[in-house]
């Protein structure tokens, strides 16, 4: 028959749960490894108007999604307004509104922006040219002397760009900079001579981050579109330095206006920021609240589920140590899968509280199902005559435990009782068929796998990736394929070949 098929699914299910994982760490920023520390700066925006008594309503742009940036949680504070987010392809705005307000006013918004290298900014479109406005005489010559000098110095947008900020402000500056600069700012200055030569610039707000500064404000940024490759590059309005500084962030990017106040006077707004330091895993679950398809993962679910599938979602490595010990190596053990629900309850217990309570409860149940074994009960009935028993004896270790001041001996009621049972059942009988140095073989082999199963799945790193990772599921179905189809030699066979061996060495 061939084996064409199988090997095909394998390889299925080793691409798929590779994607995945891959997927998941380049586009939600998964870490591989358990306890990296991501940064994340903590801003509050304070805004601040007197207002007449009347209706008001205030419009804040909002910050989004950038190059090395992303938003993780945000919130408000404002007694008394109603709130709206407004969100389209151009940017995002909150707008706070109430029928009467007087007096002075504040309004609280606070953001955490995940400083995050792989993060980009959406893709936008290039804006259509404002209309043009005339220059009053003898501004419009000056305006095009400057346009016309820095243009036959430059080779494309970005370079046009550049030389028209220096000579505004740098030290080539002259008198037609001069007598502009008198009617505007440099930065309004230069994108409105950058938009009269029919290059699409605009200005746009960023804050500069520093740790611990309160009080701060935006400074303006001239952003330049390049025809050629479709993007935006970014331009200091003083210097014409190009690029983005790290600890910029860009606060509005649309060229409109920050904030927007009616029924108010004398607004303004203000920014405080601190930065922190926290787990990886906790800001990628703050920041991938809306899982997709593609981003399947449990953090959707409440913590006490998510808990519970994190100690679930390790069975498939014990199950692997298993199979691989039982198919490879040759170990045997009492019951197939019965070593890895015992490393499951040594997790819950700790490696020596579990050794030594599942010791006692297998060498006492032993005992007393010697007994069980003269009444001659029928299996179902000594079974669960066992179980009862095993119940019993884990009651009672758990209240000397207590008594003894032992807390740690609580712990062993987390072993399945079903389980030791059918395993003191199991020892029983193979003590009474092949005699107790069996037992001790397949006893002792079942303990070694339950501790071997329980470094493997008490590993954080182990426990890291398969709680983000659900695509090692896939992968670990596909390494335990390809183990069941082992057939050769298990390790601890090739002792019986060691006679041979020595009959071939020379005498």
């Amino acid at each position: 028959m061939s084996r064409l098929p199988f090997y095909f699914i394998v390889g299925l299910l080793l691409v798929a749960g590779i994607a995945m994982s891959v997927h998941r760490h380049l586009q939600f920023e998964i870490p591989w490894v358990p306890n990296e520390q991501r940064q994340v700066w903590e801003i509050e925006a304070v805004i601040t108007f007197d207002a007449q008594g009347g209706p008001v309503e205030v419009d804040l742009a909002l910050p989004t999604q950038q190059a090395g940036y992303r938003i993780l949680t945000e919130n408000t504070a404002s007694s008394g307004y109603g709130l709206a987010y407004q969100a389209n392809e151009t940017g995002r705005r909150a707008e706070w509104t109430i029928r009467e307000a007087d007096g002075e006013q504040q309004l609280y918004y606070s953001v955490q922006m995940l400083v995050s290298p792989e993060a980009q900014a959406p893709s936008q479109a290039a804006p259509e040219l404002p209309p043009a406005v005339e220059w009053e005489s003898p501004y419009d010559s000056a305006a095009e002397q400057l346009i016309d000098e820095a243009w036959e110095r430059s080779a494309n947008n970005a370079t046009f760009a550049r030389e028209l900020i220096r000579d505004v402000n740098g030290e080539r500056q002259d008198e037609n900079a001069r007598l502009l600069l008198g009617e505007m700012d440099p930065a309004p200055l230069v994108v409105r001579l950058l938009n009269q030569a029919e290059v699409k610039a605009r200005g746009v707000s960023g804050l500069l981050l520093q740790d611990g500064r309160r009080r701060q404000t935006l400074s303006t940024w001239i952003q330049v579109f390049d025809e050629n490759d479709e993007t935006w590059s970014l331009f200091h309005p003083i210097t014409g330095v190009q690029g983005k500084p790290d600890n910029l962030l860009l606060w509005e990017t649309t060229g409109d206006a920050v904030l927007e106040v009616q029924g108010g006077t004398n607004s303004r707004v203000s920014f405080s920021m601190m930065t922190h330091y926290q787990p990886a895993s906790a800001a990628v679950r703050n920041h991938n609240s809306n899982d997709t398809l593609l981003n399947f993962s449990i953090h959707s679910l409440p913590l006490e589920e998510q808990a519970l599938f994190q100690t679930i979602l390790l069975i498939p490595i014990g199950a692997l140590v298993v199979v691989f010990l039982r198919v490879l190596v040759g170990i045997k053990t009492s019951g197939t899968f019965m070593p890895v629900l015992i490393a499951l309850a040594f997790i819950q217990t700790s490696l020596t509280t579990g050794l030594i309570g599942f010791l006692l409860i297998v060498s006492v149940g032993l005992i007393i199902r010697n007994y069980l074994s003269y009444l001659n009960l029928l299996l179902v009935a000594r079974v669960s005559a066992v179980i009862i028993t095993v119940i019993a004896i884990i009651s009672v270790f758990s209240v000397l435990a207590y008594r003894m001041g032992l807390n740690a001996g609580l712990t062993i009621t987390f072993f399945p009782m079903i389980i030791l049972a059918w395993t003191i059942e199991r020892m029983s009988i193979l003590w009474e068929e092949e005699g107790p140095k069996q037992v001790l073989i397949q006893g002792g082999g079942s303990l070694l796998t339950a501790v071997i199963a329980f470094l493997a799945m008490n590993n954080p790193w182990v426990r890291h990736i398969t709680f983000n990772f659900l695509g090692v599921q896939f992968i670990l179905m596909a390494l335990i394929l390809l183990l069941g189809n082992y057939t050769g030699y298990r390790l601890l066979e090739l002792r019986r070949f060691k006679p041979i061996t020595e009959e071939d060495k020379p005498s």
